[in-house]
């Protein structure tokens, strides 16, 4: 019997959490740039958070990158995809999947949102951004932005191609 409860806790299964947010780009002449937010672990990564109860992903996202980054007007583009990883919380195993979108900020000052213990924002060019990212899901997530950017480039007059974000 004593078997039966090890192997019934081994199968307990994770609590699922669902989560969305944004890789948050921005011209800066000719070369996007990207906000990274900086957590509390002091790592670098992207702005996301927890669906709301009856909240889309794509919803979530906005909110998101709103409250953590203070920017507002945000242009919602194509889904990036969904990353999941898992981790410890009070005890409990967690998997935690999070749906990513490619958000425009055209324009607006950051203003880290302190109280969920994010310290700083910084908009770098992707390949700086690669590099900084502390996380390898996260990276993944923004090769993809990098793709969609991919030929979107703008004149630096701020005219851009004439269909917004396109993506």
């Amino acid at each position: 019997m004593a078997r039966a409860g090890r192997r019934g806790k081994r199968t307990r299964r994770a609590r699922v959490e669902t989560s969305a947010g944004g890789v948050i780009y921005r011209w800066h002449g000719a070369v996007p740039h990207v906000l990274l937010i900086r957590d509390p672990y002091h790592h670098w990564g992207f702005p996301k958070g927890h669906l709301e109860e009856g909240e889309t992903p794509d919803a979530a996202a906005l909110r998101e990158v709103e409250e953590e980054t203070g920017l507002a007007h945000l242009v919602l583009g194509s889904q990036l995809g969904t990353i999941d990883w898992y981790f410890r919380a009070g005890g409990r195993l967690i998997h935690k999947f999070c749906h990513f979108y490619l958000i425009e900020s055209p324009s607006g000052d950051t203003a880290p949102q302190a109280d969920e213990g994010i310290t700083a924002c910084r908009w770098l060019p992707i390949a700086e951004a690669l590099d900084a990212i502390s996380y390898d899901n996260a990276r993944e997530v923004l090769h993809r932005a990098a793709e969609r950017l991919h030929g979107k480039e703008k004149d630096g007059s701020g005219s851009g191609d004439g269909n917004g974000p396109g993506l």
